[in-house]
């Protein structure tokens, strides 16, 4: 099932959470940059990551923050596995994914074991999860 309908089954009560995530790693999904910088915000503790399933779900974010109709943003196309494979644990500190966020189909995928590797995971006792790395610089890295 696509990501856009696993995400529909989540909302309507009937969640897949191993399919949900599955396919949130085989689908490639946009992430908004600003001065080669990932666009993202901090929310109690947690750095959350805006990532959109596309350019039309970017478009409505982008029109609820107050942009202007047409205003281009840029963006990066990678796969759900790379965000959570390797650039969430090059982040400093606990960082998820926000899906489509402002939707009424969104999704957050939180730094766990399962979603994230163990090494970033804030649900994995042992070890140093403060990661190697800042967002800033990384969009220029990806694009």
């Amino acid at each position: 099932m696509p990501l856009t309908d696993e995400i529909a089954a989540v909302h309507a009560g009937q969640p897949d959470p191993g399919a949900l995530v599955g396919e949130f790693r085989r689908t490639h999904v946009l992430l908004p940059t600003v001065d080669d910088t990932f666009l993202s915000a901090e929310l109690d503790g947690i750095r959350w990551l805006y990532a959109f399933t596309d350019e039309d779900a970017l478009s409505r974010f982008a029109l609820s923050r107050g942009s202007e109709p047409g205003t281009e943003w840029q963006y990066v196309s990678v796969s759900g596995a790379r965000v959570l494979d390797v650039l969430i644990p090059a982040i400093e500190g606990p960082t998820g994914v926000a899906l489509d966020a402002g939707s009424e189909q969104g999704a957050l995928f939180p730094p766990v074991s399962g979603i994230v590797p163990d090494s970033a995971a804030v649900d994995v006792p042992a070890g140093d999860m403060s990661g190697t790395a800042s967002l800033r610089g990384k969009a220029q890295e990806w694009a």
